[in-house]
């Protein structure tokens, strides 16, 4: 009896010693990921999310001044990925939960670009850090460089439109170089991102790579038939297709200029295409393609870096399924190890304090190295070892991905499918 008496007392105070040790007794600094849980960015960026903050909290969580706290995350389905629903909609639904939650920083945020812009003075109103990784619009950073005092709490960590319309020029450079081609087709989802990404894409390629565009067609969010613009792309004898889709539908797109045989190369962004499970769901018809991958890791593992392989490596043993989403995973991975070092360095919850030390950040992380400009925006370029970066890939026949842009971490060279034939230079 004495025996079970001192051992319960000794428990009791060894569970109080944690209860009050500073690695326990702080609340845990907690996470808002509001985005679109129905799209597939969404989704796999809030796994993300989860593996990042499991690391952290598994060595004893973020230290703020003398404690140890634990990270905790709460998602919101915003739905803006889904047609129809109004951009006031998913701003009800960023401030609730700043407001209901009460939460220390949103990471992941908005999915559509016309969401995020709106939603930037929510941000600002209550002064809470938010690091966004899906939406791409420019005017993000033209937002914060005319006002940066009010929305000094926005930081982009994704891949913007500016910069994946680099890598789609440089790449559509060397179809011209290699193959002649110099005629372009724009295909289009009628939302903000894939207009402006499009549009500045020709309009780049026709100043500096010499390209004329010779026609354009942009589809609504739904839409799943693409047909009509394949056969037009066709007659008008485009070398070129540029396609910028997020919607689930648009894979159908790749399907039909397959079965059709259109002699015209794709080169652009389909977001189903953009994962190794492509392949099965779309029957082994999207051989030829070159698609970008938004950030290195996002679905893709990266061979001549290795710290984007390992995130896509542990994020299939993690969850079972290798990750699909070519856009937001690997950015808001990276966003949780900003966060918790920002505020380390802060040594501090005070979202000023966060702020100033995010805008500081320089770290090598999945996507690259990560540093942000004057307009809050990771800096992406050719050279993960310099900057943040991204990469386009072509299918090949055998269901295979080959990384041909940028140079630095290429694995191989464009390859024209078999009834595609070079242009007479």
């Amino acid at each position: 009896m004495k025996k079970l008496f001192l051992m319960t007392n000794l428990i009791i105070g060894l569970f109080a010693i944690l209860l009050l040790s500073p690695s326990y007794a702080a609340d845990p600094i907690l996470i808002g990921v509001p985005t679109a849980e129905t799209a597939l960015e969404g989704r796999e960026s809030i796994k993300a999310i989860e593996m990042a903050v499991e690391e952290i909290n598994a060595k004893g969580g973020v230290k703020v001044g003398a404690d140890k706290r634990l990270l905790k995350v709460t998602v919101s389905d915003l739905r803006d990925a889904s047609a129809g629903v109004p951009v006031s909609e998913a701003l009800l639904g960023l401030e609730k939960i700043i407001t209901e939650k009460k939460v220390h920083a949103i990471l992941v945020g908005p999915f559509r670009s016309e969401s995020l812009l709106a939603g930037m003075d929510i941000i600002a109103k209550y002064k809470v850090p938010l690091l966004e990784t899906i939406a791409m619009s420019p005017k993000f950073e033209e937002k914060i460089k005319e006002d940066p005092v009010k929305y000094k709490h926005c930081f982009r960590v994704c891949l913007n439109a500016p910069f994946l319309v680099n890598y789609l020029v440089e790449s559509l450079g060397v179809l011209k170089q290699e193959f002649g081609f110099n005629k372009l087709y724009v295909m289009s989802q009628d939302v903000l991102w894939a207009k402006a990404t499009s549009e500045g894409t020709a309009k780049v390629a026709a100043a500096k790579m010499g390209y004329e565009t010779v026609g354009s067609e942009t589809y609504p969010t739904g839409a799943s038939d693409f047909s009509a613009g394949l056969m037009k792309a066709k007659m008008k004898e485009a070398n070129v297709i540029l396609p910028m889709f997020d919607m689930p539908q648009s894979g159908i797109l790749l399907k039909q200029w397959k079965s059709q045989r259109i002699p015209t190369l794709l080169c652009g962004f389909i977001s189903p295409m953009a994962g190794p499970g492509a392949w099965k769901i779309f029957e082994g018809k999207i051989g030829g393609l070159l698609n970008a991958n938004f950030e290195l890791g996002s679905a893709i593992a990266v061979e001549k870096y290795p710290p984007a392989t390992k995130f896509y490596n542990d994020y299939a043993k993690k969850f079972g399924v290798p990750m699909e989403a070519g856009h937001g995973p690997a950015p808001s991975y990276d966003s949780v190890y900003i966060l918790a070092e920002a505020i380390e360095r802060a040594g501090s919850l005070d979202p000023d304090k966060i702020a100033d030390e995010i805008k500081k950040t320089d770290r090598q992380g999945v996507i690259g190295r990560i540093k942000f400009n004057d307009g809050h925006q990771v800096i992406y370029g050719a050279d993960p070892k310099e900057t943040a970066a991204g990469c386009v890939s072509q299918w090949t026949e055998d269901g295979k991905r080959v990384i041909v842009f940028p140079k630095s971490i290429a694995d191989g060279n464009i390859a024209l499918p078999e009834w595609i034939t070079p242009a007479k230079k």
